[in-house]
């Protein structure tokens, strides 16, 4: 995993071409942006940094709002920009008073000062410092000034529709569209969670069920029904479906993350997994008995193992 280190722990070095964000997804507008510091650091022999923030920062400028759903937490955004070649992801922890910072300030105090610039990498549209009033324009002038170049990533687009977080959020969690998800990160979505314990109903009709436990309570859950997912565990990864819901047909009430796992026999309560969704194969639905149940799971078995075949 490229390494992890929060804004107390940094070591300075200026042979370092860096990126600012949040990045939550690491979505393909970003790609942009992170290849492009890999890329100028390795042109340079220089270290490759993201520099990120936690929490989310609308969370702490708008505290009234009823918070932003995490597209990846931290520990999935490391992993993410260590498969594309980052060497670290510095954490800067985002509070009222970081917030109040000016772009100068910023730039001056904390990228050039504690972490070490030598190329600034910067998307056409960025903002940043208190009111967002930092643009492209100070990182130029400022950089012109305490000695380092800057580079301008312009706008990504997937078809015709520019990528946003804020789009991803909304095909996941409003419409269970992981596919179109899948087509902005560039990835399949995933989600990092722990197994615990259930009730075993699904072992006491042949469809034994692993429930999950997601790693953060503001990461995002696609919407209710049932998904094609692989799921890792020990670095092996193994194909199954995926039932996010209530299960209405046991009067269930809170909504579970439950997988069902093909051809799998080991034991891993407690474990650390990671599932990653394909595709939505339907809506959830309350059944008249278990028997039209098992029936469905049969059918959504298939389906869910046709689609994973193509992966």
């Amino acid at each position: 995993m490229a390494e992890l280190v929060f804004l107390k722990d940094v070591q300075r070095e200026e042979n370092t071409v860096l990126t600012v964000g949040t990045f939550d997804g690491v979505h393909a507008g970003h790609r942009a942006i992170v290849d492009t510091v890999v890329e100028k650091a390795n042109e340079r022999n220089a270290r490759s940094v993201l520099v990120t923030f936690d929490p989310h920062p609308r969370n702490i400028i708008n505290p009234g709002d009823d918070g932003i759903k995490l597209l990846t937490t931290l520990q999935e955004r490391c992993e993410i920009l260590e498969e594309l070649g980052i060497d670290r992801m510095i954490v800067i922890p985002f509070d009222r008073d970081f917030s109040l910072l000016t772009s100068d300030e910023f730039i001056r105090d904390i990228i050039h000062k504690k972490i070490g610039v030598s190329e600034f990498v910067i998307g056409y549209d960025h903002h940043f410092g208190r009111n967002r009033e930092g643009t492209i324009e100070t990182i130029e002038k400022l950089g012109q000034e305490l000695g380092f170049d800057s580079y301008v990533v312009s706008k990504r687009e997937v078809g015709t529709q520019t990528v946003s977080s804020t789009a991803i959020r909304n095909a996941i969690s409003e419409k269970g569209n992981v596919e179109q998800a899948a087509e902005f990160l560039q990835r399949p979505y995933r989600l990092n969670g722990t197994v615990v314990h259930g009730d075993k109903r699904g072992k006491e009709i042949g469809f034994p069920t692993a429930n999950i436990k997601p790693e953060h309570v503001n990461k995002i859950i696609p919407r209710e029904g049932v998904y094609a997912v692989k799921l890792r565990t020990n670095g092996d990864w193994f194909d199954g479906m995926m039932n996010i819901g209530t299960r209405p047909t046991f009067d269930g009430r809170d909504q579970t993350l439950e997988v069902n796992l093909f051809d799998f026999d080991r034991e891993i309560y407690g474990k650390e997994v990671q599932i990653r969704f394909y595709s939505r194969i339907r809506d959830e639905k309350k059944f008249d008995g278990k028997e039209e149940l098992i029936e469905q799971l049969k059918q959504d078995q298939n389906q869910a193992k046709q689609i994973l075949s193509r992966d």
